[in-house]
C-alpha cells in the first residue's frame, strides 16, 4: 500500500475514541444431546473505533412538533467483518451500549462505516 494511503488511514484511526467487541451466534452441537444450539461467540475484542451518530428528520404536515431521531454508525477498520445479526458492544467515552448490525457496510480503503441498531431500543 502506498504512502498516501497509509497518511489517510492514520488520519481516520486517529479520531477512533472507542473499543468494540463483536459476537456471532454460531451453531454450537451439544455433546451429551446432540442437539444443535445456537450460542453467542466472542470473534472480535478490543477494535478501536468510533461511534457517531446520523440525524434524521421526519417532519409530518399534521404533527406539530419535528420528531427527530438518531442512528448510530460505527467507523472502524476496513479488515473486519462484522456479519449480519452480529452483537456489537461499543465502549466510548466510559459508556458501553449494545447495538447489533442494522444495515449493510459501506467500505472504503481505509475504513468502514456501519449503521447500527441499539439493542434496548429496538
Amino acid at each position: 500500500m502506498d504512502r498516501a494511503f497509509n497518511k489517510a488511514r492514520q488520519a481516520i484511526e486517529i479520531r477512533y475514541e472507542g473499543l468494540c467487541s463483536i459476537y456471532e451466534y454460531m451453531e454450537i452441537e451439544d455433546e451429551d444431546t446432540r442437539e444443535t444450539l445456537h450460542e453467542k461467540v466472542l470473534v472480535y475484542e478490543d477494535i478501536p473505533c468510533r461511534l457517531s451518530r446520523k440525524t434524521i428528520n421526519n417532519v409530518s404536515s399534521s404533527d406539530i412538533n419535528n420528531t427527530i431521531k438518531y442512528e448510530p454508525v460505527l467507523y472502524t477498520n476496513p479488515d473486519i467483518e462484522i456479519k449480519a445479526g452480529s452483537k456489537i458492544f461499543v465502549t466510548q467515552h466510559g459508556v458501553t451500549r449494545e447495538y447489533r448490525r442494522s444495515g449493510e457496510p459501506f467500505l472504503y480503503k481505509t475504513h468502514q462505516e456501519i449503521v447500527l441498531q441499539r439493542i434496548d431500543r429496538a
